[in-house]
């Protein structure tokens, strides 16, 4: 390389002394603001191409500088980025094993390379909550979303953080905030819901759940859907306890329209009827509604509404009525007995109980009424022989087990309990000789 560099200047120095055999005459060069000089127009080439090297090497040599400068910083950045890093894995990991004054000195560490740093500032505020430091984990998360007022995470922290200190309309006010950074947010959404829910503010849930249910999948539309029902169903239930009877009605009414098996509402709007004095209406929507519905609920209520008004005999002939149109119905013939054994009518309830076939009916609350009648009847062999039903010879001398995380009884013993998958919960139970597993 240096022979061919050799070989280019010498060709510009011939090239040079060409132009110059060829160019003696000489030049007047006027200085701007200073004197004139004469000089040889070789002489004014070679000045020209001095400067214009000039200039280049000073291009260069600032370009040079400053990529210099460039380098030294962003390897001091590299050396930063990989301390904080290498300080932040070692708090993770001290997380991990649950040693928080480590983990705690990690994250400090952090800090001290980078103040700002966001996901430390976090996790220092976590910490401070598993120590119930609350006002520290408050500045910690406060720091955090003053750095980055426009990342959700400090502000979801602070939410948090307001749920566990009960502080609900301040809560309500971060998940504000993050809706204004994400309108979309479904997380936020759902935390709004909830505290809305623990509030009882049902109008306001409302309209979160119409949002919710834009937001979230097809396959779960329909759990949002009924979730959206019952909200509906509670507006106009506190509307009817707060004495708003007209919107009340609106609420039920349209809830029976858009959804004519949900049995609250027509329940809901019987309320409404009796508060406007429509007793007569309320016994026929609810007859009308058991006769298309078949629900076991409205006849309770009706029960309870003719008892109070005195018209036992209008409630025991829509009984009779109910039974003749099912006569297999176990269930309302176990309702009738109940109300004849309320209405101290031993007989009749005696009566229909026993028309119940044992083999297709093994309600327990079948034997226990119709052991209390025959007591009533001072029959004592019938009532034992009902009582007996209740709990069987052959389980007396046997052991139940129950799981005391999920209540659920077992008739054999297990190290795990197979509905809630938990070790070591049994325990013996002797309040009954019936097992549900």
């Amino acid at each position: 390389m240096s022979k061919i560099y050799i070989f280019l200047i010498l060709l510009f120095l011939t090239i040079i002394g060409l132009f110059a055999m060829e160019n003696k005459e000489p030049i007047i060069l006027k200085i701007p603001f200073s004197s004139a000089y004469e000089m040889p127009k070789i002489g004014l080439i070679l000045l020209s191409l001095s400067f214009g090297a000039f200039f280049i090497f000073i291009l260069f040599f600032i370009r040079d500088t400053v990529n210099l400068v460039n380098r030294i910083q962003l390897q001091k950045r590299q050396k930063k980025e990989e301390k904080i890093k290498e300080h932040y894995a070692k708090a993770l990991n001290a997380i991990i094993r649950e040693k928080l004054p480590e983990a705690k000195e990690s994250l400090q560490e952090v800090l001290k390379e980078d103040p700002e740093h966001i996901d430390a500032l976090i996790r220092l505020g976590d910490l401070s909550i598993r120590e119930e430091d609350y006002k520290s984990a408050l500045k910690y998360y406060k720091k955090a979303y003053e750095f980055d007022p426009k990342n959700i995470i400090p502000l979801l922290s602070l939410e948090d953080m307001m749920e566990k200190m009960h502080d609900n309309e301040l809560a309500l006010k971060y998940i504000e905030q993050i809706l204004s950074i994400e309108p979309d947010n479904l997380l936020a959404h759902y935390k709004m819901r909830n505290i809305l829910e623990k509030m009882e503010r049902w109008q306001e849930l409302i309209n979160i759940q119409k949002k919710i249910i834009k937001l979230v999948p097809d396959t779960k539309k329909q759990d949002e859907d009924n979730k959206l029902i019952g909200y509906t169903y509670e507006y106009g239930r506190v509307s009817l306890e707060q004495g708003d009877i007209s919107n009340a009605e609106r609420v039920f009414s349209s809830l029976i329209k858009s959804n004519p098996t949900f049995i609250p509402s027509y329940l809901g709007m019987v309320e409404v009827f009796i508060s406007k004095g429509e007793i007569e209406e309320a016994i026929n929507l609810i007859e009308k509604v058991y006769n298309e519905q078949k629900s076991k609920i409205l006849l309770l209520r009706l029960e309870d509404l003719l008892i109070s008004l005195g018209d036992p005999k209008r409630l025991i002939q829509f009984y009779l009525r109910a039974i003749n149109s099912s006569p297999n119905d176990s269930e309302l013939k176990i309702l009738l007995g109940r109300l004849y054994y309320r209405l101290e009518m031993i007989d009749d309830a005696i009566e229909i109980l026993s028309s119940i076939d044992p083999a297709t009916c093994t309600n327990p609350k079948l034997n226990c009424i119709k052991g209390i009648l025959y007591l009533r009847r001072n029959q004592i062999n019938k009532a034992l022989s009902e009582f007996k039903e209740l709990c069987p010879e052959s389980k007396v001398s046997s052991i139940n087990y129950k799981c005391k995380v999920c209540n659920s009884l077992f008739e054999e013993w297990s190290g795990r309990c197979s509905v809630c998958g938990a070790w070591n919960s049994f325990e013996v139970d002797l309040r009954g000789c019936e097992y549900s597993r």
